[in-house]
């Protein structure tokens, strides 16, 4: 069982909720120190909008919702292996 400290579980909600809410924008990915992970999604979503109308934003948007909500369906446990000591960048 890993051990959960304070800041961990904040980052779970802090990240899970901003996966729903700021999902396209990979706000979640910094807040879970993936950075690389992150900028991709900013990228993916700002440049991608600019050629595609949008699409990519929204495509973007779906990926982080659904991250969002596995993060938030995982135990506290769970949530640390997976992202803290394994270091699972996406999904």
């Amino acid at each position: 069982m890993a051990n959960l400290t304070p800041s961990q579980a904040t980052k779970q909600l802090l990240a899970g909720y901003c996966g729903i809410i700021f999902g396209g924008f990979g706000f979640h990915k910094f807040i879970l120190g993936y950075p690389a992970e992150g900028l991709i999604m900013l990228t993916v979503s700002l440049v991608g909008s600019y050629f595609t109308y949008g699409f990519t934003l929204l495509i973007m948007q779906l990926v982080g919702l659904i991250e969002g909500m596995i993060y938030l369906n995982k135990s506290h446990d769970e949530f640390i292996n997976t992202y803290f000591i394994n270091k699972q960048g996406w999904f």
